[in-house]
Order: structure tokens, then C-alpha cells, then sequence
């Protein structure tokens, strides 16, 4: 199933019902005045978020959402019955846009938060509401007022506790792989991974976290280069990352330098963000080689650890950095 991360749909709400113009009628009551009932709300639009949901797939296959609209008024003072409400789900981390203006309408960053993004039009009046002493028959009623309706945007940014990042071909499908149950496309050419992909960490004695595949970050993705935007904006709300470095790489200490500065020019604050590095394919190299790269890279400011994903050398130590550093990050 393919992962779609944005997405375009319309909403509208129910019209209010109209009010009714009616008198009370009845053998041995005269002028029994007038008794026709309002008309009833229309129902409003409202966005749920579903913890069920990772993806705007569904918006693939459904792009317009009504709600009812409220019943129109009778007689006997009979009001009518408000219009049903539409509840459209959406995964949590999605935020919605108003398609033309482009301004953010709300951030649903939570679980099973809420937000009416289209109001329902309010019934009418019966004709009991204009009754006076000068007028003591009206035969007036109002309409319904019209429902909110408006094309939406969303998108999606996922909600993961540890976002693996790094250039193309790096080793991450294979890391999330071996760390989790996910089964991402691994092959030898680099962009295999064209999507985000989720997996379940589980530890012994921590609970499990959410670890998230970014796929591979190119130099100038900060202006959407190889889809970078696309990419990036999965990287803003994760707690923990997770650099993976290909150590087989002759330029791997510029492709260092390429992520951090990527990640720095599109939000300074993901320069801050906690970070273990991780020097992949050990297997892969000479001892002489792999000491003077750990040299290098020590001295930078985050957590060094080398690992092999393909003989799966280093994980458990992997495991037990994350958890280390995922605790640090919420006791700050």
C-alpha cells in the first residue's frame, strides 16, 4: 500500500433547516395562535484524529465530505432535528491548511484531539418568534442558513520516538529491518526507499518506541531537491536521530557534513535535536581505517557508535544508546 503523506479534500456543512409557518387549529380553541416550529442546525464538519491511521490513503479514494442538514420546522411547534455530524479521521501528526489561502486552520499533533472545521448554518424561526400585539397571525419564517464549506489540505507529519537519516545507499532499510519487524525494499542502488517507513522498537525492560526510515536525504534538500521537503518535514517531530554514516564511503565525512547542514537550513532547531551517529558497514572495513574515523567522529557533538546492519554487530549496544538517549531527551 503506498504511503501518502498529503493530500486535497472538500467539506460541507449541513444547511440549516428552514423554520415553519403554522397556527394552532384546533374545535373549541379559538385564535390559537401561531405554533410552527424553528428549523434545526445543520451538522458540522469535524477532524479526528485516529491512532489507526499512518496514511492519507484513504483520501485517495474519498475526497468529499457532507454533513446532514438539519430538518426543516412543522407545526404543532414541532422543531426540527439537527443534521447529523461527519466526522472525518485523519492520522495523528496531520495538520490542515485552507487550499487556497494556504493558512494552517490546526496542527493535530495528539491522539483523538478534535477540531469543527466546518460549522453547520443555523435553522430558521418559526413564525411564533414574530407574533406582537399588532400582529397576532404572522405568517413569516425564516430559512436556514447555509453550512461552512471550503477545500481543505493536509498533511501528514509522522510522529516517531527515533527518525533514521543519512544519504542514499547509507544502510537504513537494512538498520530498521534488523531492529524491527518492518520489511522495507532493500537493494544495492541508492533512493530504494522512496517513502517513509514505520517500524515497532521493542526493548526488554523499556516500553517500545516508533522508529521511522526517512529516505535518503540529498545535498540541497532543503530547497526540495529529491523530493527534500517531502522528506524533511518527517524529521521535524522525532525525538531521537539516528545518522547513519556508510563507512565504505571515501566521502563519508562530507556526507556528514552535507546531512547536518541540510537539517540546519531547513529548521535551526533540528541542528539541535538529539543525535547518535552511527558508522555503518563495519563489516566492510579495515581496523585502521575504522580507528581513525571513530577519531574523527567523536569529536563531534553527539553520541559515535559502529555497527555492521548486515551481520547485525553492535545492535544490542544500539538499542541500549537509544533508550539512553530517548530518557535524557524527556528528562529535558
Amino acid at each position: 500500500m503506498a504511503f501518502i503523506d498529503e493530500a486535497k479534500f472538500f467539506v460541507k456543512a449541513g444547511d440549516g433547516g428552514n423554520g415553519c409557518v403554522s397556527f394552532r387549529r384546533e374545535k373549541y380553541v379559538p385564535k390559537g395562535g401561531p405554533n410552527g416550529g424553528d428549523g434545526g442546525k445543520g451538522g458540522d464538519v469535524i477532524i479526528r484524529t485516529s491512532k489507526a491511521l499512518n496514511s492519507l490513503i484513504d483520501f485517495k479514494y474519498k475526497s468529499h465530505f457532507k454533513a446532514e442538514r438539519g430538518e426543516h420546522g412543522k407545526g404543532k411547534d414541532m422543531h426540527g432535528r439537527y443534521g447529523r455530524l461527519c466526522i472525518v479521521e485523519v492520522p495523528v501528526g496531520s495538520i490542515i491548511k485552507d487550499a487556497e489561502t494556504d493558512e494552517v486552520l490546526v496542527d493535530l499533533a495528539e491522539e483523538s484531539s478534535s477540531f469543527v472545521v466546518a460549522k453547520g448554518g443555523e435553522g430558521g424561526l418559526g413564525n411564533p418568534h414574530f407574533a406582537s400585539g399588532t400582529n397576532r397571525a404572522p405568517r413569516i419564517a425564516t430559512s436556514g442558513k447555509p453550512g461552512d464549506e471550503l477545500w481543505l489540505k493536509i498533511e501528514l507529519k509522522l510522529l516517531a520516538d527515533v527518525g533514521l537519516i543519512g544519504l542514499p545507499n547509507a544502510g537504513k532499510s537494512t538498520l530498521l529491518s534488523k531492529l524491527s519487524a518492518a520489511n522495507p525494499k532493500i537493494a544495492s542502488y541508492p533512493f530504494t526507499t522512496l517513502e517513509p517507513q514505520l517500524g515497532v522498537l521493542n526493548f526488554k525492560f523499556s516500553n517500545p518506541c516508533i522508529i521511522a526510515d526517512i529516505p535518503g536525504l540529498v545535498e540541497g534538500a532543503h530547497e526540495g531537491v529529491g523530493l527534500g521537503h517531502k522528506f524533511l518535514r518527517h524529521v521535524e517531530r522525532t525525538r531521537v536521530l539516528v545518522h547513519v554514516l556508510d563507512m565504505a564511503d571515501e566521502k563519508v565525512k562530507d556526507n556528514f557534513e552535507i546531512i547536518s547542514k541540510e537539517l540546519l537550513l531547513y529548521k535551526e532547531e533540528l541542528a539541535d535535536r538529539s543525535q547518535i551517529l552511527v558508522l555503518n558497514k563495519k563489516d566492510l572495513m579495515i581496523s585502521e581505517i575504522q580507528d581513525e574515523l571513530e577519531s574523527y567522529f567523536i569529536k563531534k557533538n553527539a553520541k559515535l557508535l559502529t555497527i555492521s546492519g548486515e551481520t547485525s554487530e553492535g545492535l544490542e549496544e544500539l538499542k541500549e544508546m537509544i533508550i539512553e538517549v530517548l530518557e535524557q531527551h524527556d528528562e529535558q
